[in-house]
């Protein structure tokens, strides 16, 4: 079963006012498998528009990573994002598929 990820563009005026989202995204996000792949690490932009952090974040699977998102614990935790960031997020399923030889 191909895993699931959410691929996350945020922007954050103010780091401080994010923190709170930070410190409580931790719950939801183990309770349905999540680890990050990439947390507002270096980046580059050499195509398209950006914004200032990115994740990618991997579930265990597809479903649970839909799950998570529609969660009460994780739509209570998003009132802390939304007011204090602009978010681009898509949940995407994984690939199991032919590599490049």
């Amino acid at each position: 079963m191909p895993k699931g990820y959410w691929i996350v563009r945020v922007d954050v005026p103010d780091p401080e006012k994010y923190k709170p989202y930070l410190a409580a995204n931790a719950k939801p996000l183990k309770k349905y498998g999540a680890r990050f792949i990439v947390r507002a690490g270096r980046f580059e932009n050499p195509e398209g528009s950006s914004r200032s952090r990115n994740a990618v974040i991997e579930f265990p699977s597809y479903q649970a990573a839909i799950d998570c998102w529609h969660s009460a614990e994780y739509q209570e935790v998003l009132k802390l994002r939304q007011s204090v960031s602009t978010a681009d997020l898509v949940i995407i399923e994984g690939y199991d598929g032919p590599q490049p030889a």
